[in-house]
């Protein structure tokens, strides 16, 4: 075994590797972007090295400053983690070249699967059913939209290096072709560096039910089950499990084989994940299922596999990265009960699950029987714009399916995160649907049911605001009392820091709260019969966070920010603007696209702008048909939340 590792990653897997590293009696030894100098993996390992800026491509991309890193430490063996550099065939190549052992399979491997085209017609060769379609090298805009009319509507555009739902597009018209080819194109160029791409035929109603291979350099490769990964939104996966729902013994046997020879096809070792797409419709049966990707590296999903089988994985690929032989056979593999795991992210699904970035006021995750929480944030961290918006992985193990599924949905309920906006609302809705709960499953459930699942713009939870509001007054009626004033009167220097909520014009002696888009007036001197009067269900079962300029009020999930407004932050809303043709950005991100100048005439719901956050692009629309003006950033702007980026004057 190894005696030290280099772990050239982040967040929760850099420390979900380390621990079993420790575990193996390993030295650790991490390396970290500027913005992850104070994250908790950083703070495990034995010794930790900056490498760059916060951007990934300035610091966890830079593959010589990794390297460097590892000579000066005298790192045996290097992980890559999931994502990042771990399937880049070069950086395995220059790990070997280094003289430090990379943790994955052969560079020839990752190369002969990196594309999807390529991995296509080989695995095709090895009798792997693969999906119709074009993966070939032409990649003129004018040939591949023939190509798609020639496959049939609705098509998917695949970048070929693409991974985790980025360069990727549904396309179900032929008008909207070219549109969404150049769009899969520019993130595939941002996210991965290769902007090529296959179309293929979209399979209506599909599973994605991907299997767990294992490879030793001996020679031997076996499969550790499947794992169903249907419910995602836009490609990107949202709740996994295993076993897959519905998946009998002949059906295993045959998705098993086909995932074996897949591997076998390329001389594979170390830990993969075969992806395949079945036609959910008729059910999963032993000849309904279709080749998609090969990912040569350790899936996010995996702890679900690690729950039914027993076997740590992380601990597998340090041991054939060391040479040993797998220490199990196919037939000595069981599954034991179900597990599933949920990705707890900070995004608003209410608005489009766009990023939602912050320091983390609280963070308390809910243990109990069956629950791991896989996690890379601690409680006053902040989660940025520069990296995936995850939490936590929150996993639920059960003797069947539906105690697996309460688990988690408990767990989720019962934990406190306060700052950023997070999924858990939407998470449990999910769980809870009856279609998933029946085992009905495809990709593209989550879609259907937006509304079912409460992600749309839900009304102002008023009784929330209250609570939120009577702590602010209570907090404000201790002050002013402790000062020696009385309840309803102004503080001596009406200038004071904490009280520039009485410059208001008119508002002597009340206090002014803000939720959302709302505010509230309450007189200074109100008493919490009073408030609860006015504001019906402030005494309901609330959590309730200091943090920031206000109150973070949360009820299983769902959280409203009350705070008292800045008087002195001058607003295009708030001082008598017209804030109807206000373009903003809608989350921290890059402006990576510019579609209109001053001047330009646009119609209502025009895409505008592109921001990027996370490598995933959000469109801009305008929000009525008018005159651009004032526009304020160029394209490749760092933008905030909320930022101006335009203004739509109204058409005369």
């Amino acid at each position: 075994m190894f005696s030290s590792v280099l772990i050239a990653n982040r967040g929760e897997i850099a420390l979900r590797i380390a621990r079993t590293a420790r575990r193996l009696g390993m030295r650790v030894i991490a390396v970290h972007s500027e913005a992850d100098a104070e994250a908790p993996f950083v703070a495990f390992a034995d010794e930790a090295h900056c490498i760059g800026p916060a951007p990934a491509r300035e610091s966890y991309l830079v593959t010589e400053r990794i390297l460097d890193v590892a000579k000066k430490t005298g790192a045996e063996c290097l992980h890559p983690g999931y994502g990042f550099l771990s399937e880049n065939a070069e950086f395995a190549e220059a790990c070997a070249a280094a003289g430090v052992t990379f943790v994955g399979p052969p560079p020839s491997a990752v190369r002969a699967m990196g594309l999807k085209d390529a991995a296509k017609a080989l695995v095709e060769k090895a009798g792997v059913p693969v999906v119709p379609g074009y993966h070939g090298d032409i990649q003129e805009p004018a040939f591949l939209k023939e190509k798609a009319y020639q496959i049939g509507y609705p098509v998917l555009i695949k970048a070929v290096a693409g991974g985790g739902g980025k360069g990727m597009r549904r396309v179900d018209k032929h008008a909207d072709f070219e549109e969404a080819l150049a769009s899969c194109q520019r993130e595939a160029q941002n996210s991965f560096g290769n902007a090529h791409v296959l179309i293929e035929k979209y399979v209506l109603a599909p599973r994605h039910v991907e299997v767990q291979v294992f490879g030793d350099k001996h020679g031997n490769v076996i499969h550790f089950f499947e794992r169903d990964c249907s419910m995602q939104r836009r490609h990107q996966k949202v709740i996994e499990e295993a076993p897959a729902p519905g998946m009998d013994a002949a059906t295993r046997a045959a998705f098993g084989k086909a995932a074996v020879d897949a591997a076998k096809a390329v001389g594979y070792y170390g830990a993969g994940t075969i992806e395949f797409i079945a036609d959910g419709s008729r059910g999963l049966r032993p000849d309904g299922f279709y080749f998609m990707e090969m990912n040569t590296r350790l899936q996010v999903e995996h702890p679900v596999t690690e729950e039914i089988t027993g076997f740590d994985l992380v601990e597998l690929q340090f041991r054939v990265a060391a040479g040993e032989k797998m220490p199990v056979a196919q037939g000595d593999l069981t599954i034991h009960g179900h597990a599933v795991e949920a990705r707890l992210y900070a995004e608003e699904p209410e608005r489009g699950f766009l990023p939602s970035t912050g320091t983390l006021h609280a963070l308390q995750l809910a243990g109990g029987e069956g629950i791991r929480i896989d996690s890379g944030v601690l409680e006053g961290g902040e989660v940025t714009p520069f990296y995936d918006p995850m939490i936590a992985k929150v996993i639920a193990h059960g003797a069947n399916r539906d105690e697996a599924l309460d688990r988690l949905r408990d767990a989720l309920l019962d934990s406190v995160v306060a700052g950023p906006k997070t999924n858990t609302r939407f998470l449990c809705a999910l769980i809870d649907h009856p279609d998933f709960r029946a085992g009905r499953l495809d990709t593209g459930l989550i879609d259907r049911n937006l509304e079912a699942l409460g992600a749309v713009p839900p009304e102002l939870d008023r009784a929330a605001v209250a609570a939120g509001a009577l702590a602010l007054l209570g907090e404000e009626q201790m002050r002013l009392a402790d000062a020696g004033l009385a309840r309803s009167g102004w503080a001596s220097d009406p200038w004071s820091e904490n009280d520039g909520f009485a410059l208001a014009p008119g508002r002597k002696g009340s206090l002014r709260v803000k939720a959302e888009q709302e505010e509230i007036v309450l007189p200074l001197d109100a008493s919490a019969s009073e408030i609860g009067e006015a504001l019906p269900g402030a005494d309901r079962d609330f959590t309730l966070v200091a943090g920031g300029e206000g109150i973070f009020v949360l009820d299983r999930g769902r959280q409203v920010a009350v705070s008292i407004p800045d008087p002195l932050d001058v607003s295009f809303d708030d001082h008598g603007g017209d804030a109807g043709g206000l373009v903003k950005s809608p989350m921290h991100g890059k402006l990576v696209a510019l579609f209109v100048k001053d001047g330009e005439a646009v119609e209502k719901g025009q895409r505008v702008a592109i921001v990027e956050a996370m490598k995933m692009e959000h469109p801009v629309l305008a929000p009525r048909t008018g005159t651009v003006e004032g526009i304020a950033f160029e394209a490749g702007a760092q933008l905030g939340e909320g930022a101006r980026i335009m203004v739509i004057a109204e058409a005369e």
